[in-house]
């Protein structure tokens, strides 16, 4: 489970690590940040609210050990 609270803290202090301006949705991004653990969260930012797509825990599989960057 992820809560609103970790949520809202990664919006507000977490770092953009992917841009995705021709996202289907509408520009988007993923962000990443930590509470007590590595969390990705993508939203788009809309003129007059910011959606959350989606939130998650990253495996650690395919991601780098910093979770930044994708692992082939």
């Amino acid at each position: 489970m992820i809560s609103s609270d970790e949520i809202e803290a990664i919006i507000w202090n977490g770092e953009v690590i992917e841009d995705y301006p021709e996202d289907n949705r509408g520009h988007s991004c993923l962000m990443l940040g930590s509470v007590e653990r590595a969390i990705h969260v993508v939203c788009a930012p809309k003129q007059e609210y910011l959606a959350v797509i989606t939130a998650y825990i990253p495996d650690k599989a395919s991601w780098s050990s910093d979770f930044k960057r994708r692992v082939v």
